[in-house]
């Protein structure tokens, strides 16, 4: 089983920057398509992005689509979520999870996922 750490969370102001990652350990990276959720307060978790396991295919919901991208890096071991033109909505604590069952297609369902990351705060002043 692989184990995540995220890192890179922090507080930005609106219309600013941030790099999440996440890294991997325990089994081979590449055997996991990995996404990135988020939860607010008050608020159910909610999908972000998607990465297939050799980051040829991706998804984003809408509301991140042109300003979040994710990416991959399996000789690190490592996942990204850039994260661009930030807004206060986006303020969350951020989760990265893996997927061992698919191949092609990232998932967009929490219930798909075997394994999350502990979370990195992310806060966005306006």
């Amino acid at each position: 089983q692989v184990q995540l750490v995220e890192s890179g969370g922090g507080l930005v102001q609106a219309g600013g920057s941030l790099r999440l990652s996440c890294a991997a350990s325990g089994r081979t990276f590449s055997s996991y398509a990995m996404g990135w959720f988020r939860q607010a307060p008050g608020k159910e978790r909610e999908f972000v992005a998607a990465i297939s396991r050799l980051g040829g295919n991706t998804a984003y919901v809408d509301s991140v689509k042109g300003r979040l991208t994710i990416s991959r890096d399996n000789a690190k071991n490592t996942a990204y979520l850039q994260m661009k033109s930030l807004k206060p909505e986006d303020t969350a604590v951020y989760y990265c999870a893996a997927d061992s069952g698919s191949s092609y297609t990232p998932q967009v369902s929490p219930q798909v996922y075997d394994t999350w990351g502990r979370g990195t705060q992310v806060t966005v002043s306006s």
